[in-house]
């Protein structure tokens, strides 16, 4: 797989991992999820998007969208379950249970308070399932091509992750963590939420079929993997198709033939939406002047690069950078 290409897309739009629970449950028990666009305002304020993933520790579960007609999908120890998009979604000890949500447990954390929130739901029941449940904060505006990529619930069982993967160690690390009370805990919980989250990614995509259509297949294609790291690898370059093409050893025919059939859009377009991409992260992060922020993306003209950022966004980059700034929150509001 094509890690560069993933880790360039994981830090421009700013993945962080904030807020972890571990769960103890009883049997019967369920639990619902309010939408993700409802929680992030609460729980990840300096983000756009919220991702939640579950892992099941020991025990077994379901889960499942929250929506009529959604399967529910069994999970066993060293399972993961991720909502990429933000669903509601329902976990339950018994197939097609459903609840209310407890809205009240979405929050930040009080003063003195450290992660991870312990929640028990035995009551005076014996143990059936423990679970550690992260959320992740992300950029998805103007372009997150992973989260698009994602299927609304991804299911990593253990049949599906490699031997050489480092997901079990990951979860092994994350529950002693939970359990250890050590200085920097939060920080060290945040850092192990990102991991696997990534880890799971791969995970995924590693199990897709051959010749998978769709970004995440396209990682892995020698023809069009290899254009993304280009475009990805040096984006402010003046690529043409031509010089694309000479790069990556294909004829312009094939390589925009390849690049449709698997993204649906040209090369220069996904160049174009990429860097929008990243003057927003830079924008959002403040440290930069337009002007440089325009040289950062290939553009010689600040004029022309605010053109092309509203044409893509619907703002300036200053109205852009301005609504970031006074909100500290989500995407900018319409302006």
């Amino acid at each position: 797989m094509d890690n560069d290409v993933l880790s360039d897309v994981l830090r421009t739009v700013r993945l962080s991992g904030a807020i972890f629970y571990e769960v103890r449950a009883g049997i019967p028990w369920v639990a619902e999820s309010p939408p993700g666009s409802w929680m992030v305002s609460r729980m990840l304020p300096r983000a756009q998007h919220m991702i939640a993933y579950h892992v099941v520790t020991s025990g077994q579960c379901w889960a499942a969208l929250a929506e009529a007609g959604a399967e529910p999908v069994r999970l066993e120890p060293g399972s993961i379950i991720l909502f990429a998009h933000g669903d509601p979604h329902v976990m339950s000890t018994e197939h097609g249970a459903r609840t209310t949500p407890v809205l009240d447990q979405y929050r930040l954390p009080e003063a003195g308070e450290g992660l991870p929130f312990h929640v028990d739901e035995c009551g005076d029941r014996p143990e059936s399932v423990r679970i550690l449940c992260g959320f992740l904060g992300c950029d998805v505006q103007p372009f997150n091509p992973l989260i698009q990529a994602l299927p609304r619930l991804v299911h990593v069982g253990t049949a599906t992750v490699p031997a050489s993967g480092s997901l079990p160690a990951l979860i092994a690390a994350t529950v002693a963590e939970s359990n250890a009370g050590r200085l920097g805990r939060s920080s060290v919980l945040a850092r192990l939420s990102e991991l696997l989250f990534i880890e799971a990614v791969r995970a995924h995509v590693e199990s897709l079929p051959s010749e998978q259509p769709g970004w995440l297949g396209a990682l892995v294609d020698p023809c069009v993997g290899r254009i993304l790291r280009l475009l990805h690898d040096d984006p402010a370059r003046a690529w043409t198709l031509q010089s694309l093409g000479r790069e990556a050893g294909f004829s312009r025919t094939v390589l925009v033939e390849r690049f449709r059939q698997a993204l649906g859009i040209a090369p220069m377009s996904y160049l174009l939406k990429w860097r929008m991409q990243i003057a927003a992260s830079l924008l959002s992060d403040g440290g930069e002047c337009i002007a440089r922020v325009s040289s950062s993306v290939g553009y010689g003209s600040e004029e022309a690069f605010s053109r092309a950022f509203k044409r893509c966004t619907g703002h300036s980059p200053a109205h852009w950078r301005s609504q970031r700034e006074r909100s500290g929150a989500t995407h900018p509001t319409p302006g």
